[in-house]
């Protein structure tokens, strides 16, 4: 099929970095990048609940460097309402429509929201765009009570930057333990501890009830009954794929849109995918997972370009140890692998907060937690490629 142009669904870290790699893999036609965000570059959205949320950086300094010279045509502020996969074009919210010869689906994701909460509600905050990290820092300014409401990656984060502007801080979450669904109750427990250490007040294992208060938020309401007042809320109950414009094609759309192992979309020939919106099967652990990580949505543009301009005779499978990066009060966490059980720790001391925790799942090393020791991750990313047996490292250690 010849490729004379590409459209780039979404200007996101993923769709700048597949575009980068359409012209480094030679593609010397019509390049469109969609984008419904105004900014381009896109910013890197890592330092939203940290960096810029601290306002340690300059905005500028949050942008994504463009390696290649796309020499494209850039539509920013414009939403894709409708893929018509059948005629080969998308439909933007202005009832523009534009063709296509290839098309990459890199729209991410989008904040999942409580039906219990009305999100427009003064002093409600979700954390998703530059835009919205800048509304929090100036809200959090005025040195307001804070709850945020989920525990997970982004929650805990924003709760160590809240504690270090002084702020009073809840945080909440549904599972028993912070972190639990990544993590498991174990490490999760060892989470809940470094934060009541520094100061913020956990409420766990319990449910949103809904907000309250005169013209803006000034209290939540539990399911067990009880209250946190605050005069910021913010929403950090994780993401949806955002997939609702593809809807009516042939393609599963469960959790992200289902592709093959070169990324090329099921039911399609021209459409590839990156990111946070893509679900494939990862041979390295045998199964079909969606990957919301920084790293993950970077190494897959390269497949997906290839895969896209040589199609599926010259397709590249992409296979991958997962790696996701968090920074807590004086701590770097980072998480290699997938989930799996708790096995032990095997370097380092959990009391000292420098140490590695494995996870198996079938007797292999499957997943690693590393806490203030950074050499030892590219380590143990090794080991699990490798598909160890967990005893086996257990025994080797030093």
């Amino acid at each position: 099929m010849s490729m004379d142009r590409i459209v780039v669904a979404g200007a996101s870290l993923g769709g700048l970095r597949t575009a980068e790699a359409l012209r480094h893999e030679g593609f010397a036609g019509e390049l469109i990048v969609i984008g419904a965000e105004h900014h381009f570059p896109p910013y890197d959205r890592p330092p939203f609940s940290k960096e810029i949320l601290k306002g340690e950086w300059e905005a500028d300094r949050g942008r994504l460097k463009v390696i290649e010279h796309l020499n494209a045509e850039l539509v920013l502020g414009r939403r894709i309402v409708k893929l018509h996969h059948a005629l080969s074009e998308v439909e933007l919210d202005d009832g523009s429509r534009i063709s296509f010869d290839g098309l990459v689906i890199a729209t991410g994701a989008s904040p999942r929201m409580l039906a219990s909460i009305d999100a427009s509600t003064p002093g409600v905050f979700v954390l998703r765009t530059y835009d919205e990290s800048v509304a929090l820092r100036e809200a959090l300014a005025k040195s307001p009570k804070v709850a945020i409401i989920g525990a997970g990656w982004i929650g805990c984060e924003v709760a160590a930057t809240c504690r270090g502007y002084g702020l009073d801080v809840t945080l909440i979450e549904y599972f028993p333990q912070p972190l639990e669904r990544t993590l498991g109750p174990v490490m999760g427990e060892w989470a809940a501890e470094v934060h009541r250490r520094h100061g913020v007040d956990l409420r766990l294992g319990v449910g949103v009830k809904g907000i309250s208060g005169q013209g803006a938020v000034e209290r939540v309401e539990l399911e067990d009954g009880s209250f946190v007042e605050a005069d910021v809320v913010v929403l950090a109950v994780g993401v949806a794929p955002e997939t609702s414009w593809l809807e009516g094609n042939d393609f599963d759309l469960e959790n992200g849109v289902l592709c093959d192992e070169t990324l090329l979309v099921k039911g399609a020939n021209n459409v590839v995918a990156v990111g946070d919106v893509v679900r494939w099967p990862n041979a390295m652990f045998n199964k079909v997972m969606r990957v919301e990580h920084w790293s993950n949505a970077v190494e897959q543009a390269s497949v997906a370009a290839h895969t896209l301009l040589h199609g599926p005779s010259e397709a590249k499978s992409y296979v991958a140890v997962p790696y996701v990066w968090s920074d807590q009060y004086d701590l770097k966490i980072q998480y290699v692998g997938t989930a799996g059980a708790f096995h032990s720790v095997f370097e380092g001391s959990i009391e000292d907060n420098k140490f590695v925790a494995g996870y198996e799942a079938d007797g292999m090393l499957v997943g690693a937690l590393c806490v203030n020791s950074p050499a030892r991750m590219i380590k143990y990313k090794r080991f699990i490629s490798t598909h160890p047996q967990i005893e086996d490292i257990s025994a080797n250690l030093p």
